[in-house]
Parts: structure tokens; C-alpha cells; sequence
């Protein structure tokens, strides 16, 4: 028996019970990535040859999975929603990217920095990784698949996953403002003007319209193209939609734009081509799939890190602040970020406690240690694991009576808010 035979039976095995798993722990408050990490956990913990899974001793296979898993579930996340884009329908996503984002990675920056006792740089990069919301581990909270009404959603489903979904992108700047940083070293702020127009505003642009264009083109391409074979949605392949996937992000990256961005923009533009063809949801299906197949892997893989040793370096300051944005800074500033938006206070209050912490964060964290030296990097890949093991624990146990709790309340009082906010009557 080889190395290579347990992880194909491991595998195996994972990707058995992602088909079993969710019907099964569909109306109990317990989560399939809670089930899939401690599988992780157990099986790396039993003597049977399987490989070391510290992502400190493969930083660039660590980037590469979380990356495809990211892109696979930004596409499916634009793709099932419903809602189309407006200043005013989509508010509430706009106040948690606008004011909750900013104002979570200063206080993580400040608490890593002022408690932990990390150097700058590398605080702001714990700031910058923990900062966006996950769309690969947040699937229990987000809207369902897609349908032809725009108004099928209730806002904290919405909130989440269109959250989620432009957020991964939007947190890149400030992690390339703490690699900036770290190489600058002694060399002051001397980097802040480059990052400001290319980081922040090229990279930013480019990967919206990078987005557009690529999902015009392919909305195009599916359902109207003059010729018959040309139009793909005819045919009804669904894999296609892992070629929008990887086309929208290659085209951005190599544009230099932020590819996480242009995925989810993509998806949204081929979903407006044509809102309401049942090819959305062969699309979505088939991005589903395969989002939970790596999702098993991850999971697995991350259950492995923990049982290696992944958390040993944390300390009580770092354990502390972990808990603190789980706990109090997510909450407090999301929840005073949607005042005045779409729904009621307890809708609030969960979109707020329901920021998911997951894989997007060890991305961007394997992503700037291959890209600069940060000192600390083990007790901030430390931190961050502790942060997402909590909060796949915490937050995969609640969320079930919570959501349950909440979809009883909008059916005592009517229908689910509409994109304006305004409760829709019963008659």
C-alpha cells in the first residue's frame, strides 16, 4: 500500500459522503464542512502514511486549491442570484463592502498589531485576510438555485452571498498594500501612490470590466448566436461552466486585474443575458458539483493542518482577537453598516453575526507569504485556522435553528422583503 492508494480512498470516500451528507444534515443544526473537517482531523490523525498538510510546507499548493476553490464558488454564487444589479435592490451589500469591510480590517489590523504584537505589515495583512466573507463555506446562509422571479430572495440570503461574492475581490488591495509594506520595510510610505492608482483603481477596473466583457461575450455565445451549434445553451453542458470560470479569471489576471472580481461580475452578466433560460440552472449545478468536491478536499486538507500542529503557535492575544472579530467585530459593524437598509432589525443582526470565515482567507494568506517576507507568518496561519475552525463550528451549528427561526417569522408576517425593503403584503 502506497501513499498515493490512501488519499485515492480517501478521496473517494469524501467525495461519497458529499453526495449523502447534505440531505442528511439538511434539517439538523450541523453543517457538512463541520462533518468534512473533523473527518479531516480523524483520518490525518490515524497512522496510515497520509501526507504532512502544514500549508507552511506547500505554500504555492495551498494557493492554487483555495484559489480554484474561491473562483468555482464565485461563479456559482453570481449565477443563482436572482436579484438584478441596482444602486437601490442591492444596498445592503454595498453598505457591508463599503463600511463593514474597512472598518473590520483596522480593527484586526489594530488588534494584531496593539495585542498580538505583530509588526504593521504584517497585521494589515491579517486585517486584509480576514476580512472578506467566504463563499465556498457559507453555502448553508446563501440564496438557493436559480430561478425566474426577482424577487424570490429574502434579504439576509441575498445580503450574504452577494456580499460574499464581490468581497474576495475587494479585499485584494489591501492585501497587496501589506505585501507594499513588508518589501518597503524601512523604506516608509514611498509605495502608497503606486499601490493607490495600480492596486487599487487599475486592478479594481480592470477585473470589472474584464467581467463584462467575458460574460457578455459568453452571453452572448449561449444564447443568441446566429448559428445553431453555436449556441451552447441549446445543448445543455454544463461544464461550460468551468470554462466561464477559468476564462473570466485568466483574462483578468492576465490583464493584471483582480480575477475574483471578474468571475462573480461574469456570472452576473451572463445571468442578465438571458434571466430566465433553464441553462442557469444546468450552469449552476455543475458549479455546485464541483464546488463541493473541493470543498471536500479543502476541508479534509485543512482537518489534516490542525491535527499537524497548524494552531500550535497561537497564543492567548491572538486567540483573543480571533474571537473578538467573530464575536463582537463582525456583528457591531455590520449591523451599524445596514442601518437604514432593506429588512428589520433581526435580519440585521443575523447578516451581520453570519460573516463566514473559511477559504478565502488562507488564499490571500498563501498568497502574500509567496509574494513577501512577513515575520510572524506561522502564528498569523495560526490565528486565521483558529478563526475558521471556530467559526465553520460556531456558525455551522447555528445556523440551521437560526435560519429556521428567521423564514417562520417572515411567514407570520407576510412574504420576504422585497429589494426596496419594504414588506411585500400576504394578499
Amino acid at each position: 500500500m502506497t501513499k498515493a492508494d490512501v488519499v485515492f480512498a480517501v478521496i473517494g470516500f469524501g467525495a461519497l459522503l458529499a453526495g449523502i451528507l447534505p440531505r442528511l444534515l439538511e434539517r439538523r443544526p450541523l453543517s457538512m464542512p463541520i462533518a468534512f473537517l473533523a473527518l479531516g482531523m480523524l483520518v490525518f490523525a490515524l497512522p496510515i502514511g497520509l501526507p504532512n498538510a502544514d500549508p507552511l510546507l506547500h505554500p504555492k499548493v495551498t494557493e492554487h486549491l483555495t484559489e480554484i476553490g474561491v473562483i468555482v464558488a464565485l461563479m456559482g454564487a453570481g449565477l443563482k442570484i436572482d436579484r438584478p444589479l441596482s444602486l437601490r435592490g442591492w444596498s445592503s451589500t454595498w453598505r457591508l463592502l463599503v463600511i463593514a469591510m474597512p472598518v473590520t480590517i483596522a480593527a484586526m489590523a489594530l488588534l494584531g498589531w496593539w495585542w498580538a504584537g505583530m509588526v504593521p505589515a504584517t497585521a494589515l495583512l491579517l486585517g486584509a485576510a480576514l476580512a472578506p466573507t467566504d463563499p465556498v463555506l457559507a453555502s448553508d446562509v446563501q440564496v438557493g438555485e436559480p430561478t425566474d422571479e426577482e424577487d424570490s430572495e429574502d434579504e439576509v440570503r441575498f445580503a450574504l452571498t452577494s456580499e460574499a461574492g464581490l468581497n474576495d475581490g475587494l479585499a485584494f488591495p489591501f492585501v497587496y498594500a501589506a505585501i507594499a509594506m513588508a518589501t518597503a520595510g524601512a523604506a516608509g510610505m514611498g509605495w502608497l501612490g503606486e499601490w493607490a492608482w495600480k492596486d487599487l483603481l487599475y486592478r479594481l477596473a480592470v477585473g470589472v470590466v474584464a467581467g463584462i466583457v467575458v460574460g457578455r461575450v459568453l452571453g452572448w455565445l449561449f444564447f443568441r448566436a446566429r448559428k445553431e451549434e453555436l449556441r451552447l445553451a441549446k445543448h445543455s453542458e454544463g461544464f461550460l461552466a468551468l470554462a466561464a470560470t477559468f476564462l473570466a479569471y485568466g483574462v483578468a489576471e492576465v490583464a493584471q486585474g483582480y480575477g475574483f472580481l471578474a468571475v462573480f461580475v461574469a456570472a452576473r452578466a451572463i445571468r442578465a443575458a438571458e434571466r430566465s433560460h433553464d441553462y442557469h440552472q444546468v450552469l449552476h449545478d455543475f458549479a455546485e458539483q464541483t464546488e463541493r468536491l473541493l470543498t471536500v478536499l479543502l476541508l479534509l486538507l485543512f482537518g489534516g493542518a490542525v491535527v499537524g500542529g497548524l494552531l500550535e503557535p497561537l497564543t492567548w492575544p491572538a486567540a483573543l482577537a480571533g474571537l473578538a472579530l467573530i464575536l463582537v467585530i463582525r456583528p457591531l459593524s455590520g449591523f451599524l453598516s445596514l442601518r437604514g437598509a432593506p429588512g428589520h432589525t433581526a435580519e440585521h443582526w443575523v447578516i451581520a453575526a453570519f460573516g463566514i470565515r473559511g477559504i478565502g482567507s488562507f488564499y490571500y494568506l498563501s498568497y502574500a507569504l509567496t509574494h513577501a517576507e512577513f515575520p510572524g507568518a506561522d502564528l498569523v496561519w495560526a490565528m486565521i485556522g483558529f478563526v475558521v475552525l471556530v467559526s465553520v463550528v460556531l456558525h455551522g451549528v447555528a445556523v440551521t435553528p437560526v435560519m429556521r427561526l428567521l423564514d417562520r417569522a417572515n411567514e407570520r408576517t407576510g412574504k420576504p422583503n422585497d429589494s426596496s425593503g419594504e414588506p411585500v403584503s400576504a394578499g
